[in-house]
């Protein structure tokens, strides 16, 4: 007997009340949309078994047949809806309990290394594998929505959310508040955000967990932000940085003292740079104190202090208070007022080698940032050493990317080739159907130099200096970009979206 072909492909669950879905699935049936028509899905491995339950029912559905990766994909969908159904029947009886248990066991594909497993509720369990699949997939962080009628769960993959799956109304609030328990939050208090930190352990490895919870109209909302330990701070080279950026960079960390900021938007990997650039500087003769907005890798040869703004401990309190520590370098989380900007500057003229953040979207505009802050002029420029603006670009996977033409409008108005070769996002079971894997930081080093200390002291606007350091050679996050896209490692809409247009 023949059936239609189909390799590779994510295909959705169809359920409906008409279909005796679990008994379905004991017998490795499942049903999915094509071309907007219901169709009858089974795979090879279990064909018999499939059309005899099949030939018992009264469906009359087209039937097609899956490679075993598409199939157990597809499976794996229906098995997510029949755990959230089974929930929402969910009875205190102990023998309705274990039927789910194993459900959920299936669902999770054996990750009993999970956890602890003192109190093996499913809901837990549910839990666990949330925890469990997000690592699995390098998710940054965790989205759980509550909406009118069911709640979501989306994970943050390579800097873009990405739908996890559905749950019912009722799981959310239970899975919120399991998320809750072990994060030493209120359970009863639903009005007001709450923020808290817990530790998971999987496969061997312990993850701080970062979670913050917001009531909305619908119901509350989680986002739990994984946390790196110190072994997991990456090096700049691995980073993606390119060579003369990495060596300029290791150049300015030799100094004794001065400031250096990373800038960039919210997710651009400030933070990992920083820390990447102190365990590059750390050594047993040095004394490395931070201040940070939360402490997010937690590193053994550097003093950490969180900020704490409910007892009065701010970037300026504790910057304030490391000065008096005999520190030789110091790296503040963000500098966010003219307060503590004015005290990074001071420390940095007294003798300290300063790291810090701030949100701007390129290098040379940092210089009319803090002059906003009511930094005086001379102060900047006797203490900045450089900065770097960074970005985060999704790279295209190796598996699928595909061959695309660019109209000549956009390539003579991005000042690339026309008749180049250049690559979009195709989605392939290799990079979870996004079409990107794996993400390379890139950047702009703002040297100040003596030049550029001339330029300020003649006052300068920061247009006018970004343009003389492109004439001197500065490399801009636009040539970065330019260069990725020519040489095929991403495409033009992350180009677009990460900065191509903004010079």
């Amino acid at each position: 007997m023949y059936f239609p072909q189909l390799t590779d492909v994510n295909l959705e669950a169809f359920w409906s009340e008409e279909i005796n879905h679990k008994l379905a699935l004991k017998h490795a049936l499942l049903f999915t949309t094509i071309d907007d028509e219901v169709h009858a899905i089974v795979t090879d491995s279990s064909l018999s078994e499939a059309l005899n339950y099949y030939a018992k029912t009264a469906l009359e559905y087209p039937i097609v047949s899956l490679d075993q990766e598409s199939f157990d994909r597809l499976k794996n969908k229906f098995l997510e809806i029949q755990t959230g159904s089974d929930f929402a029947q969910m009875h205190t009886t102990s023998e309705e309990l274990i039927e789910v248990e194993d459900d959920l066991l299936e669902f999770i594909q054996n990750s009993q290394d999970l956890l602890s497993s003192e109190d093996s509720a499913p809901i837990i369990k549910l839990v666990n594998s949330l925890f469990f699949q997000a690592i699995q997939k390098g998710a940054s962080d965790i989205h759980i929505e509550s909406q009118e009628r069911k709640g979501e769960v989306r994970l943050r993959i390579d800097g873009a959310l990405k739908k996890h799956l559905d749950l019912e109304r009722t799981i959310i609030s239970l899975v919120i508040n399991r998320i809750k328990v072990i994060s030493n939050l209120d359970i009863s208090e639903k009005r007001v955000p709450q923020d808290g930190r817990t530790q998971i352990s999987i496969s061997g490895k312990t993850l701080d967990v970062r979670v913050s919870i917001l009531p909305t109209y619908h119901g509350e909302r989680v986002v739990m932000r994984i946390l790196s330990q110190s072994e997991h701070i990456p090096t700049l080279e691995s980073l993606g940085f390119s060579e003369d950026i990495t060596s300029d960079l290791y150049r300015l960390l030799n100094h004794a003292h001065g400031m250096l900021l990373v800038t960039g938007p919210t997710g651009s990997g400030k933070s990992t740079t920083l820390h990447a650039c102190l365990q590059h500087i750390s050594t047993p003769d040095k004394n490395i104190i931070t201040v940070e907005d939360p402490v997010e890798y937690n590193a053994e040869n550097i003093s950490q202090i969180q900020v704490n703004a409910k007892v009065g401990l701010t970037f300026a309190a504790g910057l304030r208070s490391i000065l008096r520590q005999d520190p030789d370098i110091i790296m503040v989380g963000e500098i966010r007022d003219s307060e503590t900007a004015d005290i990074a500057l001071r420390s940095a003229l007294t003798g300290h080698l300063l790291l810090s953040t701030l949100h701007t979207n390129d290098a040379t505009s940092s210089l009319s940032r803090l002059m906003d802050m009511g930094i005086e002029n001379f102060l900047i420029s006797s203490t900045l050493l450089g900065v770097l603006a960074q970005r985060l670009t999704r790279k295209l996977c190796l598996s699928c990317k595909e061959e695309t033409s660019l109209p000549s409008v956009i390539t003579s108005e991005i000042g690339v080739p026309g008749d180049g070769v250049y690559f979009k996002a195709k989605g392939c079971k290799a990079c979870d159907f996004t079409g990107y894997k794996g993400r390379q930081a890139i950047a702009e080093l703002f040297v100040i130099d003596d030049k550029v200390k001339e330029m300020m002291k003649e006052g300068y606007n920061d247009h006018q200096v970004r343009e003389a350091m492109k004439q001197r050679g500065m490399q801009t996050i636009a040539d970065k970009l330019k260069e990725m896209l020519i040489q095929g490692e991403t495409s033009y809409e992350e180009a677009i979206r990460v900065g191509l247009m903004d010079g």
